[in-house]
């Protein structure tokens, strides 16, 4: 058999590289397409709560450091207006929220309000800086693991600060991702208790 009876492209070898790379490159295209449709569909199904809607019962089974020392279990928080509100050292709208959730709390407290902080940062980084800016609220430290929280609660870019809104019997009210300003606030108290 003699170069001039293999096909065109196995008788010239760049030819056959230039096919076997372009089959490869749409086989991984392929397969890229049915993970992204996949997991598309499984988002889809494993959506997070809807205003109105429950939290998943493993939400009130979770436990977190606290930077003082023990452990933050949220369901100890269950049964009254929740405001939960994932920040991080590192993220300035998420300081610059803080004094007026702080505030929120000290006035909302004697309402029944409960908040709680959860950090998705170092123990250590969080430890400093509430030692130079204590809150009143309970904070507990998620870690990087608390992204995949944020996720599941319905803020699928993953970004801070976001902030979560739970009734007494567990149903979302609100979230937001992004700064809090009074408005929201005054907006949640008075729809949690209306």
């Amino acid at each position: 058999m003699t170069s001039s009876d293999l096909p065109a492209e196995d008788a010239d070898p760049a030819a056959s590289r230039s096919r076997r790379r372009w089959l490869l490159t749409g086989g991984i295209a392929a397969a890229a397409l049915g993970l992204g449709a996949g997991t598309a569909l499984w988002r889809h199904r494993a959506a997070a709560p809807a205003a109105g809607e429950m939290l998943d019962p493993a939400f009130w089974s979770m436990r977190y450091e606290r930077p003082e020392g023990g452990e933050l279990e949220l369901a100890t928080l269950r049964g009254q207006p929740l405001l939960v509100n994932f920040w991080a050292t590192w993220c300035p709208p998420c300081i610059e929220e803080l004094p007026l959730i702080d505030a929120f709390f000290r006035r909302q407290s004697t309402a029944g309000w409960r908040v709680v902080g959860l950090a998705i940062d170092r123990p250590d980084a969080v430890r400093r800086f509430l030692a130079a800016t204590p809150v009143s609220f309970p904070i507990g430290v998620a870690g990087l693991a608390g992204t995949d929280l944020v996720r599941r609660l319905g803020n699928s870019a993953g970004g801070l600060p976001f902030t979560l809104v739970v009734t007494g019997d567990g149903r979302v009210s609100a979230r937001k991702m992004g700064k809090l300003g009074q408005a929201d606030l005054d907006a949640w108290r008075a729809q949690v208790h209306s």
